[in-house]
């Protein structure tokens, strides 16, 4: 692949990840109660030339990878963060224990969006923080298992539905469980699976109830780049759908994940603390991404041998991918 190919792609990347970054997680900026939009109103004539547009833009992305992976600076980077794999359990355990005594000082269950509502939590927030941060893998299974109750009590209390928006954090701790058993190469793609699950479930909240991402663009000044703000929401839900179908399938994840990372940073200085503390578990996740690469993971795209075999099952995949979380979404929200 050409360098201006690969510069064009790589600025695609960050221009179209900064419209979706700057109102994730919604709810935690808003108090605009949530009113459902109607499905013919979110089946827009921009949200079916968008969708179709992206299923063929992917298409064709799958076809320039292989390129793009051998271009010489991206296959020297690619060499250097290799060398760091074997460090991305320890990053993953710590930064757990990390994010959790966030929360904990904040008063918070994982998210800024949920406070602390009994003694309970706090104990069992404390003994996973002590236990993860015991150098033996054992005591991190202990500190997963402590954390999975948490999140048990917290579905529990909020619904399952509620609780998809975070469920990368049962995939760190799904992960974290299966280090050092006979599993433990399910450990990553469970990662990448639940991490790219979840950033797809946030964003099909903004299409539902766009009025809360509507609000913070009014109240925080948020810049839509020069888009009407309704365009910009739709427009932005659907980056952040793509990213997230990107890691499910495994596509680009180092490159998306230093591109997610350096907007997560710029973008705390527009919501301040929250935002640190909110996505600080979503920072650490990113940096074990951009180690660990695509290296475990088989795209499911090369079980067709014909390039436009490929290309029709990239593209019919992703409109059944978005068509399902939509309608799964709309009903049981």
């Amino acid at each position: 692949m050409k360098k201006p190919i690969v510069i064009l792609l790589a600025g695609l990347l960050i221009f179209c990840s900064g419209l979706t970054v700057a109102e994730a997680h919604v709810k935690w900026f808003t108090d605009v109660a949530p009113e459902k939009e109607t499905i013919t109103n979110i089946l827009s004539p921009l949200f079916l030339v968008l969708a179709v547009f992206i299923a063929i833009l992917l298409a064709v992305l799958t076809q320039l990878l292989p390129s793009l992976s051998k271009w010489g600076p991206m296959a020297a980077v690619d060499r250097k963060l290799d060398q760091w794999r074997d460090y991305t359990y320890t990053i993953l355990k710590y930064g757990l224990a990390a994010a959790l005594l966030i929360q904990v000082i904040s008063g918070t269950l994982f998210v800024p969006e949920f406070e602390i509502s009994s003694i309970v939590e706090t104990i069992l927030l404390w003994g996973a923080i002590v236990l993860l941060l015991i150098p033996h893998h054992i005591a991190t299974k202990a500190g997963a298992f402590v954390t999975l109750v948490l999140l048990i009590m917290l579905t529990i209390s909020v619904g399952m539905f509620h609780m998809l928006d975070y469920g990368f954090y049962l995939a760190i701790v799904g992960t974290l469980l299966l280090q050092k058993t006979k599993w433990e190469p399910w450990g990553m793609p469970l990662l990448y699976l639940g991490t790219g699950l979840s950033l797809c479930w946030v964003a099909v909240e903004k299409w539902v109830f766009p009025t809360m991402a509507l609000d913070i663009i009014e109240h925080h000044g948020v810049p839509t780049f020069g888009f009407a703000p309704e365009a910009f929401v739709v427009m932005a839900a659907f980056i952040e759908f793509i990213v997230g179908y990107l890691l499910v399938v495994g596509i680009l994840n180092r490159l998306l994940s230093a591109v997610l990372t350096a907007i997560f940073i710029s973008t705390t200085m527009l919501f301040g603390m929250t935002e640190l503390i909110g996505h600080f578990m979503i920072h650490i996740v990113l940096i074990i991404f951009i180690i660990e690469g695509v290296s475990f993971y088989k795209p499911p795209v090369e079980m067709h041998s014909r390039r436009l075999d490929q290309m029709i099952f990239v593209s019919l995949n992703f409109i059944f991918a978005l068509s399902t979380f939509l309608l799964i979404y709309y009903r049981f929200t």
